[in-house]
């Protein structure tokens, strides 16, 4: 079985200027009634491996980008205090 393609990418925020967290909203390839969705991301400077998933959402869907990111503005407590 092939595996599934990434999803796109609509829009990443990072937490603060030193870019080691942010939030990703994106839209599954391969649709359906709840393609969109997000994920919070972490890096290391000293470790360069890159970004890697810490918040355990992408697997949550949404029917819109604008519901995707009000989740992610409710669930990831940087990008609410960001936000509000």
């Amino acid at each position: 079985m092939a595996p599934a393609a990434k999803p796109r990418v609509l829009r990443s925020v990072n937490a603060d200027e030193t870019q080691t967290r942010c939030v990703d909203l994106f839209e599954r390839r391969e649709g359906g009634p709840e393609p969109f969705g997000f994920e919070e991301y972490r890096r290391d400077p000293e470790d360069g491996r890159g970004w890697f998933p810490i918040g355990g959402q992408a697997e949550r869907r949404c029917a819109d980008a604008q519901a995707a990111w009000a989740a992610a503005v409710a669930e990831v407590p940087w990008r609410a205090e960001a936000a509000g």
